[in-house]
């Protein structure tokens, strides 16, 4: 987002890794004809993948997840495909309008439907998602080519999601959300959004209730770790088109705090110190077995050593998560993975750190349509194909991946005597050495031995805990946990181990009283930078937070900070962004490396204040006083004489800026705000007096609040500028119309569809939710400005509206399309 398209997202990005891993590839046809050939077998044509493993039903039978009497139909439904879901966007202008056509057209159509002489499955709502905005469909490929009805509704959620009307989302993954009880004045933070649903979810529940033309006074800030996810999440977020959000790229397990320091504290003028979250989304990386119906791949790549290698970087991540959530917040942790390890043994292990202070909480009747069962509270430890009941049972040598947290106790290791290590061992080769082949063997063997090892039981409320299994709803497999911060998160105790890498810049204060986490020390280091995460782990120190943060668009390099207050201006952010002598040996026509602060290959956030041309926006489109415009706009860009978009953030996003800045820079913000306005670069667009044009993405905010460049079409000339694009001022059937639009300046205008029959109204206050497109008024003619997506979309919608006045005898289209093709494309 920003710059010269650098980071900017395109279609080509997601081309990859969108294959069908339900479908075997011809190279694998062939090798697998070619192996029969050799073995002198018969080639039995196409085979599925293979949905089974052994090694995972052993796993889950003994973990006992679901009953012995379940376990051949949670198998049974495990190796079906996924049904497809999909959410409506309840904060799009025409969602009751997408909700009545699934009701009264495609379910009623599809329900009486014989796809290829099978019974089609009806669409349905979900029934546990609130106001019937969560729906799904179970159709095979081969039923939506054979099907004419099947195939005009797929088309239909092709159209709407590319839109932004409709999110396509598994069932259980739009679960966790509904949790975290969201309103529209709470800051959210998603430690690991990509690729965005859950994050679009968040975003539609603080636009709920939020009158037209306003923001709601919170926002999200989404963060992922990797690069090119983060494209994929501002690719699924900007169909939103919302001003209340930040995308940062950190690794979420050190994501920085963001507070001012105290020499700011006093003259500062902002109306936050400190960046805290009223809600935090921590749904993790994880096995995601959960996931098989839809990834069948993953069958034969699952072990148990999978889970036991992400327990670690999973309690990280939430307690980083609880550290930067405010007392009285809600945290939900959740996971696509149904093994206790990844679920069940980090909640019990964040309750044990952090002492009394977080609670779990007890969900057990919210959402009473939605079928789920309590946690477990007792597990054991797979680990190289021995089964562990206790930190006691595992090998001296393994003791730095088994650790004591992944089981329910959460006991510490006991001194063990040599005899004891070995017994624990199994038995070593000869030589002594328990890694020889021969050793390796014999624990893999042990595959097939039973072992009689009864499970310890956890003490903690861990039946608060909920998993969802397939066969209860027909759906994917999901773990999600509450958590409830009721003071601030005492800090290590003076006993703990202290982490063992980069301890020259550890301070753990062993030798100091237990502190508040949540309190600013007075020398403006980061107390809730203490590690909470265990043995090993890495403290963060405050010169530098992100220190081993690893980044895709560049190396990272931290660039000295000055100690005065950074004023948030142009003049400033160009001295911050200054580029160093190697990054100026860039080839030759090539765009420089940008710099964000202390991150390398980022575009900067800059406050965009260029008076003159904020002034001739403002007087151009006649923007109210009442708007808050100034100090709301930035730009992506250090040069202001080539400034190419300008975005506008909410309030809310603008006081987090205005910190960051404050702070040091810390944020590495990928994306922000909302594209409000785009510089027409064409010849007449430069002799225009406004060079910037309202984007399609700002026009609904900003309509209420402009007073000029306002025009209103018939139904007819309306549905003319959609599917012709351009039409002369001569060529409108409405020539009330064509004058007033010729009355116009040069430049962006705004058409509205006046949907009273015969009417002229100019007035939106009766129209609370206007149809409107942006346009570009040239000398001769009126230009449509928007996607042809959106015009095709928008056509259809206009067509059921209005059907009555497009009854009425009026120039016909075909005469119009001849004089339209006649005239030049834009005059």
């Amino acid at each position: 987002m920003g710059g010269r398209g650098r980071s900017r997202t395109q279609r080509k990005h997601f081309r990859q890794g969108r294959e069908n891993v339900w479908k075997r590839t011809k190279s694998d046809d062939s090798a697998a004809a070619a192996t029969d050939d050799a073995n002198g077998k018969t080639n039995q044509g196409w085979e599925p993948f293979a949905t089974q493993n052994p090694g995972f039903d052993e796993y889950y039978k003994e973990q006992e997840i679901v009953s012995p009497e379940e376990w051949d139909s949670f198998i049974e439904y495990l190796r079906k495909p996924l049904p497809a879901a999909f959410r409506i966007n309840s904060s799009c202008q025409f969602y009751l309008d997408i909700q009545l056509q699934l009701e009264n057209d495609f379910m009623k159509s599809i329900q009486a439907e014989d796809a290829d002489g099978f019974e089609v499955d009806p669409i349905k709502p979900l029934p546990w998602y609130p106001d019937n905005l969560a729906w799904q469909s179970n159709f095979s490929r081969n039923q939506l080519r054979k099907s004419p009805t099947l195939e005009r509704f797929h088309e239909f959620l092709k159209l709407e999601n590319e839109i932004g009307n409709i999110t396509r989302q598994e069932a259980v993954s739009m679960v966790p959300p509904l949790f975290l009880d969201v309103r529209p004045d709470h800051f959210v933070l998603d430690m690991c959004a990509a690729p965005g649903s859950k994050t679009f979810q968040l975003l539609e529940m603080i636009y709920n209730l939020t009158e037209p033309g306003t923001l709601p006074s919170g926002m999200i800030i989404a963060n992922d770790l990797d690069v090119q996810r983060c494209n994929l999440l501002i690719h699924q977020t900007k169909r939103m088109c919302t001003a209340n959000l930040i995308v940062t790229n950190h690794e979420a397990q050190h994501f920085p705090s963001c507070q001012l320091h105290r020499h700011h504290s006093e003259n500062s003028q902002i109306g936050i110190r400190q960046l805290e979250f009223d809600r935090v989304l921590c749904d993790v990386p994880c096995s995601g077995d959960g996931t098989l119906r839809k990834a069948p791949d993953i069958w034969r790549k699952w072990n148990a050593g999978n889970g036991n290698g992400l327990h670690c970087l999973q309690v990280q991540i939430a307690m980083r998560g609880l550290a930067l959530l405010k007392v009285g917040g809600r945290m939900v942790y959740s996971t696509c993975s149904m093994n206790p390890v990844e679920n069940e043994a980090v909640v019990a292990e964040i309750l044990r750190r952090c002492g009394g202070t977080v609670e779990l909480v007890d969900v057990s009747t919210e959402l009473p349509q939605l079928a789920r069962r309590p946690g477990v509270k007792k597990w054991k430890v797979r680990d190289k194909g021995q089964w562990l009941a206790s930190c006691n049972d595992v090998p001296k040598y393994r003791r730095t991946v088994i650790t004591p947290g992944m089981f329910p106790s959460g006991k510490l290791f006991e001194e063990t005597s040599e005899h004891d290590i070995e017994a624990s061992n199994g038995k070593t080769n000869e030589n002594g050495d328990a890694n020889s082949e021969k050793g390796v063997q014999l624990m893999d063997e042990s595959l097939d031995q039973p072992q009689n090892l009864e499970a310890e039981v956890s003490t903690l409320p861990l039946e608060r805990c909920m998993r969802i299994v397939p066969h209860d709803q027909n759906s994917g497999a999901f773990f999600i946990a509450v958590l409830h911060k009721i003071a601030p998160l005492p800090a290590p105790a003076a006993t703990e181990k202290k982490p063992t890498s980069l301890p020259e810049k550890i301070d753990c204060n062993t030798t100091q009283p237990i502190k508040e986490l949540d309190e600013v020390k007075e020398d403006n280091s980061n107390v809730d930078d203490i590690d909470l995460s265990g043995e090993g782990d890495v403290e963060i120190s405050e010169a530098n937070p992100d220190a081993d943060l690893l980044i895709g668009v560049g190396e990272e390099e931290e660039v000295p900070l000055d100690n005065d207050e950074n004023s948030i201006n142009e003049e400033n952010a160009k001295e911050e962004t200054k580029p160093s002598a190697d990054v100026k040996k860039t080839a030759s026509g090539k765009r420089k490396l940008q710099i964000q602060g202390r991150w390398r290959g980022v575009d900067p956030v800059i406050f965009y204040k260029d008076e003159s041309v904020v002034g001739k926006i403002i007087e151009f489109y006649g923007i109210k006083e009442s708007f808050p415009f100034k100090g709301h706009l930035i730009t992506r860009n250090n040069d202001m004489n080539h400034v190419k978009r300008i975005y506008y953030v909410s309030n809310s996003v603008k006081e987090a800026l205005e910190l960051n800045f404050l702070a040091g820079q810390n944020l590495k913000i990928a994306s922000v705000g909302m594209k409000m306005f785009e510089r027409q670069t064409s010849k007449e667009g430069t002799s225009a007096p406004c060079l910037f044009r309202i984007s399609s993405e700002g026009l609904p905010l900003i309509l209420p609040h402009i007073t000029k460049q306002i025009i209103y079409a018939s139904a007819v000339d309306f549905k003319h500028l959609l599917k012709y694009k351009s039409i002369k001022f001569s060529d409108f059937v409405n020539q009330e119309f064509a004058e007033k639009a010729m009355k116009l300046m040069l430049g962006c205008c705004v058409v509205i569809l006046n949907r009273e029959n015969g009417g002229s109204s100019d007035s939106l206050q009766e129209d609370t939710k206007p149809i409107a497109i942006g346009c570009w008024r040239g000398r001769t003619n009126v230009s449509v400005m928007v996607t042809a997506l959106d015009c095709q979309e928008l056509l259809e919608r206009v067509s059921t509206l209005v059907s009555a006045e497009e009854a009425k005898p009026e120039v016909s289209e075909i005469e119009l399309d001849n004089t339209i093709n006649e005239a030049p494309a834009n005059s």
